[in-house]
């Protein structure tokens, strides 16, 4: 069984984690790093820890951590550390690595570059496109293509903001597999703010996943998504891949509760159950959150934790704090996994 790590301060404290877990570096399948500036010491911790086991790496830009440190370290495990793909060399922020492990395809994390450096340095929505098609070359190596994606988490900046719905051409056009009911899936999402990139004048960085296995969507009953190119759910196998949620009515696709956090982490965690209820599942399933926070929530964060433990338990939370959420009203976004036991 895959096991998730939520994120912790520092490569020796992943280490501790992964050891009280029973595992080793030689069954990680997956790592997400999250920056809050140039970490160039990063490269060396994590060699010393795979001792030349390969796995594919995230770097994700954030604005900044709960507890004031530079980074955090996120592992994703499995025993015997799945089967290894190599797409192409490792080369800066193209690491090409691919690992599957019960099914799932984990990617590295993708920006807009090449060889030669930044892609379409003037276009949102090429820049987007570009990162799609990357992964679908990617992907190529396990013999598929992006219609296996079950969760996308892009990362944009707020002067984008209004430029964001020019994404959707692209993941309609790239993007949406058939089911195992014969019915288009796209997969999970989310669109998170970071002013600060990974890779400079980037406007766009894509976190994806994929699946080996048939999928199928996952949705409450939820008209929404009926026009959008992501599903509230997405079943893979022994995963259910979430979108991210927030604050948002379904039935209106009004913000709510505005400026009160707390209101709007209950709505939140709610509206995830109701996918969980929905896919045959409860809070007790989810074996992963990640809290995206925007700096006006950061004072609050800390008391949503018995709040959280009354949906989900004791449940692996990653939390970051972003610069902003694609509704300005929103102070929190979550963005669950969950598995079938």
């Amino acid at each position: 069984m895959t096991v998730y790590l939520p994120a912790v301060p520092g490569y020796s404290q992943a280490e501790t984690a992964l050891h009280a877990a029973g595992l080793a570096p030689t069954d990680l399948v997956h790592i997400v790093e999250y920056v809050t500036g140039d970490t160039p010491e990063l490269t060396d911790l994590r060699h010393d820890l795979l001792g030349g086991h390969a796995v594919p790496v995230a770097t994700v830009a954030v604005e900044a951590l709960p507890g004031g440190e530079p980074y955090a370290v996120e592992l994703t495990a499995h025993p015997g550390g799945g089967e290894l793909v190599i797409a192409h060399e490792d080369t800066g922020l193209h690491r090409g690595t691919l690992r599957i492990a019960d099914g799932v395809v984990y990617l590295p994390s993708i920006h807009p570059c090449d060889a030669h450096g930044l892609v379409h340095p003037d276009d949102f929505r090429d820049q987007y496109r570009y990162c799609l098609e990357r992964a679908a070359d990617l992907l190529k190596a396990a013999g598929l293509g992006p219609q296996a994606l079950v969760r996308t988490i892009d990362y944009t900046a707020t002067s984008t903001r209004a430029d964001y719905p020019r994404c959707g051409r692209p993941r309609r056009e790239l993007l949406g597999g058939t089911g195992s009911d014969g019915r288009p899936v796209f997969p999970g999402a989310a669109g998170i703010l970071v002013d600060r990139p990974v890779l400079p004048g980037a406007m766009v960085s894509l976190d994806a996943i994929a699946s080996t296995v048939p999928l199928h969507t996952v949705n409450p009953g939820w008209a929404r998504y009926e026009t959008l190119s992501y599903q509230p759910g997405v079943a893979a196998g022994g995963t259910l891949f979430m979108s991210g949620f927030g604050a948002l009515e379904p039935a209106t696709q009004k913000a709510i509760f505005a400026g009160d956090l707390a209101a709007q982490a209950e709505f939140t965690y709610a509206a995830i159950t109701a996918v969980l209820r929905e896919a045959g599942l409860a809070g007790r399933d989810v074996v992963r959150l990640i809290e995206y926070v925007t700096p006006e929530g950061v004072p609050g964060h800390p008391g949503l934790a018995d709040l959280r433990a009354r949906y989900f338990g004791d449940v692996a939370l990653t939390s970051v704090v972003c610069s902003g959420l694609l509704r300005p009203e929103f102070l929190i976004e979550v963005v669950p996994v969950a598995v079938f036991r």
